[in-house]
Formats: structure tokens, C-alpha cells, sequence
């Protein structure tokens, strides 16, 4: 009779246990560019720390957290930001070095005419 091997269901926030493999996780994700897999591995982190904890830090509901990072969740910006910083992260913008940068709009210096728009 053939043996079978028995697993163990792997859970990402087993391995999510110092702040180096949690940035790694997350900025990995954020490279990926797929806001859903960011939010669920938002939510894969809020459960390594215990997302009870997480609750009380953001002032928002375990159930609703569990919700809103889970696969069908849909979290606002400013809900999203919480977590992070409840989470003891923050998030920041940095230039792309393969895109060009986008020159902001200059106004015109006073005294200066504008130019005609062709229609």
C-alpha cells in the first residue's frame, strides 16, 4: 500500500516574524503592482501581529479588518494607511528610473503674455 505524505496548510504569516521579512513581503507585492494582492498581503501581515492587535490600533472592528484585506475586501485609502502605520510601517514615493518624469504645470511669470490655444 502506497504511503502518503501529510502537509501542513501553509500560511505566509507563520514566516512573517521580524520587520525585515515583513518589508521584503510587502515591497515585493508593491513591485507586483496588484493593489488586491497588496491588500491581502496587508491582511497576511495584520494576522502575523494578531489582528486583534491591529483592531485596537487602527480603532477599527477585527471583523471588519478581516473584511476588508481579505480576497473580496475593498479598503479605503485612508484605511489602508492605518494599517500600515498600526503595523509599525510606513508607505513612501520614490521616482521610477525607467518612466520620465512628469513636469508639473508652471505658471506664467506675472507681466508675461500667454500664448494663443488653436482649437
Amino acid at each position: 500500500m502506497p504511503r502518503t505524505a501529510k502537509t501542513a496548510p501553509f500560511d505566509a504569516a507563520d514566516y512573517l516574524t521580524n520587520p525585515t521579512r515583513v518589508e521584503a513581503y510587502l515591497n515585493a507585492v508593491i513591485e507586483e503592482g496588484d493593489s488586491q494582492a497588496f491588500t491581502e498581503a496587508l491582511g497576511t501581515v495584520a494576522r502575523a501581529h494578531g489582528m486583534g492587535v491591529v483592531a485596537k490600533r487602527t480603532a477599527m472592528g477585527r471583523e471588519s479588518l478581516y473584511k476588508s484585506l481579505s480576497a473580496l475586501g475593498n479598503p479605503a485609502f485612508a484605511s489602508v494607511m492605518k494599517i500600515i502605520e498600526a503595523l509599525g510601517y510606513e508607505l513612501r514615493v520614490q521616482t521610477i528610473a525607467r518612466h520620465p518624469r512628469v513636469r508639473a504645470a508652471t505658471k506664467p511669470k506675472p507681466g508675461r503674455r500667454q500664448p494663443k490655444r488653436v482649437a
